[in-house]
């Protein structure tokens, strides 16, 4: 028998405007998460998306 996930919340990274999901790692701050990894989070202050 598969495993399905269950359906997780997504966001928008501002950076990279690639959609991200929820993590565990995230579960208490999930509402303060605005990037989809460290390198789009460093990188937010140049405006010059890395992809």
């Amino acid at each position: 028998m598969a495993h399905h996930k269950p359906t997780l919340p997504h966001k928008t990274c501002p950076v990279c405007q690639r959609p991200f999901a929820w993590r565990k790692k995230w579960e208490k701050c999930w509402d303060e998460v605005k990037y989809c990894s460290e390198r789009c989070r460093r990188s937010r202050d140049t405006g010059a998306p890395h992809a």
